[in-house]
């Protein structure tokens, strides 16, 4: 494989983003609407899974594709300006493009909301796939011929594996270590800051120039 057709996968939320600040403030918001009590401090250390999941604690099943509906309506006006760039996050993208890769995101979160956090943040991916979560991530990444998913979640792994992508995961989410190492993540990272060293390592690796990277970098 040369640098050329490198193509690396993102997660957004609490691996591109810290995505906590404005989403609380969503479901806060989502609450003193309805009136429906929401536990918004709790909510945020579940992110990952799809937004129904959440909305499931709160609200009758009868009403959660309305509420999903109404959360991410209200969505920009409360989650974009809290919301701040992981560490190393932006140079993570850049590292990929700089090695003439591509460099995409694949996210769980509506995707006209994920593409104004990028946008906000000054983090400039080739492409933005949303509303997919864990294993139908795969589709995506096969589709654009992913290398490498990079993720902070266990459903990450499961996408990235289901894909025959390479599991790269930092434990800056919901999941620490021992978990995503459990789920079958190939190498586990303190966080982005690290990826682009490593980065060219597996580039320098996969085109022969270098030993292969050890799984347990």
């Amino acid at each position: 494989m040369g640098p050329m057709n490198l193509t690396v996968g993102f997660d957004l939320d609490m691996t591109l983003i810290d995505s906590r600040p404005g989403i609380r403030a969503a479901y806060r918001a989502l609450s003193a609407e309805t009136g429906t009590y929401i536990d918004a401090d709790a909510a945020v250390t579940r992110l990952g899974p799809p937004l129904e999941e959440e909305l499931a604690r709160w609200f009758p099943e009868a009403e959660i594709p309305a509420m999903a509906d109404r959360y991410r309506a209200i969505y920009p006006d409360h989650a974009i300006e809290p919301t701040a760039a992981m560490p190393g996050a932006r140079e993570a993208v850049a590292a990929v493009q700089a090695l003439g890769g591509r460099a995409i995101v694949v996210t769980a979160k509506h995707e006209p909301n994920a593409r104004l956090h990028l946008a906000h943040l000054g983090i400039e991916p080739d492409a933005v796939i949303g509303w997919l979560w864990a294993e139908a991530k795969a589709g995506a990444l096969r589709e654009h011929g992913a290398q490498v998913y990079v993720g902070d979640h266990v459903g990450d792994v499961r996408g990235a594996r289901s894909a025959g992508a390479l599991s790269v995961a930092v434990p800056t989410g919901p999941c620490p270590e021992p978990e995503l190492r459990e789920a079958g993540a190939d190498v586990v990272l303190p966080d982005l800051t690290a990826l682009p060293e490593w980065l060219a390592q597996y580039v320098a690796a996969q085109s022969g120039s270098a030993q292969p990277v050890a799984a347990e970098a």
